[in-house]
């Protein structure tokens, strides 16, 4: 029984028009699904990916405007990694972002085996990277994108973590969870970062646990801050023993939840980071065809008897062109 990877990333914006706009037209992924938290029906949860949205691929928003901007500090997911295959897109990127005014770092080389990178931040302030992936990401380029299909982003390289102390979470990690240490390196602003990977390992499969041990604590999440990373099971059945190996040894695991397009238990690691892990299926093409998905609302059955309510309630997303002139 082995996790498979990342599934998804969900993170926080306060502009839904602005951030469709962004993810969309700047970084060339597919909107794959248009909801709404289901916790929270008054907020949008925006899904991005590749064509059909596969598992390893997606990264999702909520849609809060009413928060404050996220404070980094220990207990959080602090950059989200995507990948692009070869240091020629790489470059391609940096261009694309200096002519589009999108903030970014010089190339750099990241984790214990230097691959090269390029940090940049969304509009909110969100944090992420591109890392070459050496051509293993698998995710299949949007047809109406933007950016051409060799260097479309082609799912998740990793997430870093930012946390206090190293131990209680890498025993979590690998005793818990079946990650394997494949590392450590200092990242230029002095931290040592461990590197973690599980299942079939290298991108797609990857952990990075920096070590602050001053910095503040900081479980809420604002806009411009990542709410949780979820991790790919492949069935239900490994699903339910997933759960109760979880909940042997730590008592914030939930229950399974239905979220219908995938099946959830949600559980923060000992640093405070929430943890997800889902189920491969059934996927987001259950409720639209492929051709036309995120073009509507969408809504789970249970919610849909209230889908007038729900409508009334969210702020129309308005089309921006971010591309205009450029």
């Amino acid at each position: 029984m082995q996790l498979q990877g990342i599934h998804h990333v969900t993170a926080v914006t306060g502009n839904a028009s602005l951030n469709v706009a962004f993810y969309t037209q700047v970084l060339g992924m597919r909107l794959v699904k248009k909801t709404v938290n289901q916790d929270d029906v008054s907020a949008y949860h925006l899904f991005y990916g590749d064509e059909l949205g596969h598992p390893g691929t997606e990264l999702t928003f909520f849609d809060w405007p009413e928060l404050e901007r996220h404070r980094h500090g220990a207990g959080t997911i602090s950059t989200i990694m995507l990948g692009v295959s070869g240091e020629e897109a790489l470059r391609w990127w940096q261009e694309r972002f200096a002519r589009l005014r999108v903030e970014h770092d010089e190339l750099r080389r990241r984790g214990p085996d230097g691959v090269l990178s390029l940090p940049f931040r969304d509009p909110e302030g969100q944090r992420l990277e591109l890392v070459d992936d050496g051509g293993r990401l698998q995710g299949v380029a949007w047809r109406r994108s933007p950016v051409p299909a060799e260097y479309a982003i082609r799912g998740f390289y990793g997430v870093q973590l930012t946390l206090r102390a190293l131990a209680p979470s890498a025993r979590f990690l690998t005793e818990v969870l079946g990650f394997r240490q494949v590392g450590s390196y200092q990242q230029g602003n002095g931290y040592e970062v461990a590197a973690f990977e599980v299942g079939p390992g290298g991108p797609g499969a990857q952990v990075h646990v920096e070590i602050q041990p001053d910095a503040p604590f900081h479980r809420f999440v604002g806009i411009g801050g990542v709410h949780h990373v979820a991790f790919r099971v492949p069935t239900d059945e490994e699903h339910r023993a997933w759960r109760e190996r979880v909940a042997a040894v730590n008592r914030t695991v939930t229950p399974i939840i239905d979220r219908f397009y995938f099946h959830s238990i949600y559980f923060r690691e000992p640093g405070g980071v929430l943890f997800e892990l889902a189920t491969d299926l059934p996927g987001f093409a259950v409720d639209e065809d492929p051709e036309h998905l995120g073009e509507r609302l969408s809504l789970p059955p249970f919610l849909e008897p209230y889908r007038a309510r729900i409508e009334a309630g969210l702020k129309p997303i308005e089309p921006l062109d971010l591309l205009a002139g450029v």
